[in-house]
């Protein structure tokens, strides 16, 4: 990294994408710091500030150690297996302390960098979702913290760090998490052709064919629905922070095609991890 402008100058990660999971680590260990009680609930979630803070500091160790090469079994990329680890990994590690943990977030999220920097982008890593390359498994560590920094945020009553250009960098992820996290109870027998759009770039395909659901970073030619939506919005939603009914009241989710009723149903054909 370039010291006096704090922008990437290794090409191994998309560009800007260490200084975000830098920056994003640093933020949420601000909010830490800030006199924090670690015994506050985050609001409708079943941890504390600390058990979050703690899950983070863990998960960016997984993180660090598989960008490293280090084999770490944790669950099997469904949903309830990953809980279950969380759980079992939260019960194992005593640490609810703000000022500890901050450093340990913002240490372990710069070793992930520094391990992800120096192998090839082209290079596969085992990681609890599946395969991914080291941009995309990059891009998770963001979307991690991004998270579970938003709820932190909240359930101190400060500012949250999700904002468009680092929405921008967690497409990757997203696109290559979707189809592991499909709810194929509601896409079963689906037919149906998305382009989504973020406000501002970013913008990519989800197309159901007899209920098989794929992704490609290019939307499809004819698309039957079309979903423009404002960036942090289509992030929260995809983390299942936020419900789609206030975005479309206050116009951050707007809808074309000629089958715009299947707008409605795309926050419900995934489950979030």
């Amino acid at each position: 990294m370039d010291s006096g402008t704090g922008q990437d100058t290794r090409r191994n990660l998309p560009e800007g994408l260490g200084a975000a999971i830098r920056g994003t680590a640093e933020e949420i260990a601000a909010l830490l710091r800030s006199g924090t009680d670690t015994g506050l609930r985050i609001p409708g979630a079943e941890w504390s500030v600390g058990e979050a803070a703690a899950h983070l500091a863990l998960a960016n160790e997984l993180m660090a150690d598989l960008a490293a090469g280090h084999a770490r079994p944790y669950g099997d990329g469904t949903p309830g297996s990953l809980a279950a680890a969380n759980k079992r990994s939260l019960a194992e590690f005593g640490e609810r302390a703000a000022e500890p943990l901050a450093a340990l977030i913002v240490r372990r999220a710069d070793e992930c960098v520094k391990a992800l920097e120096t192998r090839a982008t082209e290079e596969s890593v085992v990681t609890p979702m599946g395969p991914m390359s080291p941009p995309e498994l990059g891009s998770y560590l963001l979307t991690h913290m991004l998270g579970h920094g938003y709820d932190l945020a909240r359930a101190l009553r400060r500012p949250h760090m999700v904002d468009r250009v680092r929405v921008g960098l967690t497409l990757p992820f997203m696109l290559t998490a979707m189809p592991r996290v499909t709810d194929t109870n509601r896409t079963a027998g689906m037919n149906a052709r998305y382009d989504v759009r973020l406000w501002g770039g970013g913008r990519f395909g989800v197309t159901l064919a007899d209920g098989v659901l794929s992704v490609d970073a290019r939307p499809p030619a004819a698309p039957d629905c079309t979903i423009h939506i404002e960036p942090v919005t289509f992030l929260l939603m995809a983390l299942g922070r936020q419900g789609q009914a206030g975005p479309i009241l206050r116009g951050r989710i707007l809808v074309r095609g000629r089958k715009p009723w299947l707008a409605p149903r795309f926050p419900g054909l995934f489950v979030a991890p």
